[in-house]
């Protein structure tokens, strides 16, 4: 099944008939935010996996404390990733009252 450029035309015209052209970059920017944020939850559910495989082929021996530094690593990371979202989300609500104000002028 080829897309000639008459189809895509086709297809660009119907989303801007349906959405028109003032949502159009909302609609992308939060398409964008759920697709990063699926693919951190997928690369999370990678790591939950080869975690929990390594953690079933090495068990401590009975009463020995485990380091833990893997699991403190990620735990970081996430938190600086959540944090890098947080700012971002942050820096985009900004931006967007700034332009509302734009507007309204």
């Amino acid at each position: 099944m080829n897309l000639g450029p008459m189809e895509i035309g086709m297809i660009i015209l119907a989303v801007l008939l349906l959405f028109g052209y003032k949502k159009l970059p909302d609609a992308s920017r939060s398409l964008g935010r759920s697709l990063r944020i699926f693919k951190g939850e997928m690369k999370g559910m990678k790591d939950d996996d080869v975690r929990g495989k390594d953690a079933a082929a090495t068990m401590p021996a009975r009463g020995a404390v485990p380091a833990g530094d893997g699991d403190l690593t990620a735990q970081m990371h996430a938190e600086a990733a959540e944090a890098e979202a947080r700012a971002a989300e942050a820096r985009a609500a900004e931006l967007r009252a700034r332009a509302d104000q734009t507007r309204r002028v």
